[in-house]
């Protein structure tokens, strides 16, 4: 039997109706028998299109305010019958089943209600059920039915119906099945992720993605799986890669910690902060941020926690970066920067981050909780007998703030809410702190009066001893360690400061 189906019927029974007119108005120029219900078939009509009531088929009005309609042996055995099976054939004539070629069913919007804070009665009368139903049972049969589930598939759709004269192929119909049960399985992961209070069970969906240039490295391919449109728009330059990715994505995370402060800059690279400043005008703050690190900020991520300026693009646009972010961009500023062709300008949105991260590991997945503890003033615990400034409270907590966001073993130095260097991901806390003295030495830094922030406590004194010799007099770490004293009776002796946050910060 051929594989090619000319459609002479069709189901057609939608939640959303943008889209439908062009591809009823088609059906019924090349002689569709369109069956509706309720409000599908109120549309139709509309359209001045003749359209067969499902209950004229059932027998049966819809019932249970509007709950049951087209859950019937006539609808489904118009669906599920095989045209090739003698006996299924001779049931449909038995029986006066209509055959139905074609089937259009959208799903109640489920994850829209739950999204909106809609009370539990509304979310659970947007599970659905008749029109779950419908796609499974057209998708399985694609061997004789094509299955529409989704307004985004209507201009392939209507493309088809115009090019094939409502003639499909079985891989068509194979090429919709599989977009619906997409559709469908993507569903039931919301319903079930509402629901699931106990259960240790990771479900995830995510129905739109990307194919990127490639990953990590050329030799990987890669791919993009998210909504990158509901948290950015792209104003200028090439596509984002991979690596652009994952810098963007700690760019934002860092930035999160700072957006209801002063004008705040940040300069990224591998993932890790290399400079970042707080300032009265977001200028200096990038000029600051640049100063933390003017070598590595070549091709660097910039993010910014307000409007970027002319005079402040004006000084971005002499170094060469792969991205800027902002939540916004004066006029200027913006032409000015697409001065790069290539440079990425993203303003960021509103919206909510996501509250667990996920990463594979082994033959299965990691889920936790993302760290939203952000360490202030409020929080602190004093150790030491010498107690911090003013401006030393807040140059610990701008520096807990960056190493909360490093990847550990770190340690970061900062005074007057400038980053002056970071030791990241080392495996001795002492090798962490030896970096980034050595880093903040060598572009001229003065250290004398910084403050320094680790991720984890110390075990020995040996890092507040370095640090005091290098001029800090001030620390800021979680506490926790055995052997605290050691580090406090330190810095006691020797003029230093020490405050506990009893959080550790840890960033593998």
């Amino acid at each position: 039997m051929s594989s090619e189906k000319t459609a002479k019927s069709a189901l057609i029974s939608v939640f959303s109706k943008d889209g439908l007119a062009p591809i009823v108005k088609k059906l019924d120029a090349l002689g569709v028998t369109i069956y509706s219900t309720g409000g599908t078939e109120k549309f139709i009509k509309e359209q001045g299109i003749n359209v067969i009531p499902v209950e004229d088929v059932t027998s049966y009005p819809s019932i249970l305010g509007g709950r049951v309609k087209t859950l019937h042996p006539k609808v489904f055995g118009g669906i599920l019958n095989r045209q090739n099976v003698e006996s299924d054939v001779a049931e449909l004539e038995q029986y006066e089943i209509p055959q139905l070629d074609i089937v259009i069913v959208d799903l109640y919007p489920f994850e829209k209600t739950v999204s909106s804070g809609a009370s539990e009665q509304d979310v659970i009368e947007k599970i659905d059920i008749g029109g779950i139903s419908l796609i499974r049972a057209a998708a399985k049969n694609f061997a004789d039915v094509l299955c529409v589930s989704s307004v985004t598939d209507y201009a392939d759709f209507l493309s088809l119906l115009e090019e094939k004269n409502g003639t499909s192929s079985l891989e068509d119909r194979k090429k919709f099945a599989a977009r619906a049960f997409n559709i469908s399985s993507h569903y039931d992961t919301a319903i079930f992720n509402y629901f699931n209070e106990e259960e240790q069970v990771y479900k995830a969906s995510i129905t739109e993605g990307k194919k990127l240039r490639y990953g990590e490295n050329p030799h990987q391919e890669g791919f993009f799986y998210g909504k990158f449109d509901e948290m950015f728009d792209k104003l200028h330059g090439k596509e984002l890669s991979y690596n652009n990715l994952l810098d963007v994505d700690a760019a934002v995370n860092l930035m999160s910690e700072f957006v209801n402060d002063d004008p705040t800059f940040a300069i990224l690279k591998h993932n890790n902060a290399c400079g970042i400043a707080t300032r009265t005008t977001i200028k200096q703050a990038y000029l600051d941020a640049l100063a933390g690190d003017p070598v590595s900020a070549f091709g660097g991520i910039l993010i910014s926690n307000t409007t970027i300026d002319a005079a402040t693009a004006e000084e971005i646009h002499k170094l060469f970066c792969e991205v800027v972010i902002a939540p916004s961009f004066d006029a200027d500023a913006l032409e000015i920067l697409k001065g790069k062709k290539n440079r990425i300008m993203l303003v960021q949105k509103e919206t909510h981050l996501p509250t667990q991260s996920v990463r594979t590991c082994l033959n299965g997945v990691l889920v936790q909780d993302k760290d939203s503890k952000t360490d202030t003033v409020e929080g602190l615990e004093y150790r030491t007998n010498n107690k911090p400034s003013t401006q030393e409270l807040e140059d610990l907590i701008f520096a807990s703030k960056i190493c909360k966001h490093t990847k550990s073993n770190t340690i970061v130095l900062a005074k007057n809410k400038q980053l002056c260097a970071s030791g990241t991901g080392q495996t001795s806390r002492v090798d962490a702190l030896r970096q980034a003295i050595e880093k903040a030495n060598s572009f001229k830094f003065d250290l004398d009066g910084a403050v320094m922030a680790s991720d984890a406590f110390f075990p020995f004194p040996d890092c507040v001893e370095i640090a005091d010799k290098a001029g800090i007099k001030s620390v800021i770490q979680p506490g926790g360690s055995i052997k605290d004293e050691l580090s406090i009776d330190y810095c006691n002796n020797n003029g230093v400061s020490m405050v506990f946050t009893g959080t550790r910060h840890f960033k593998h």
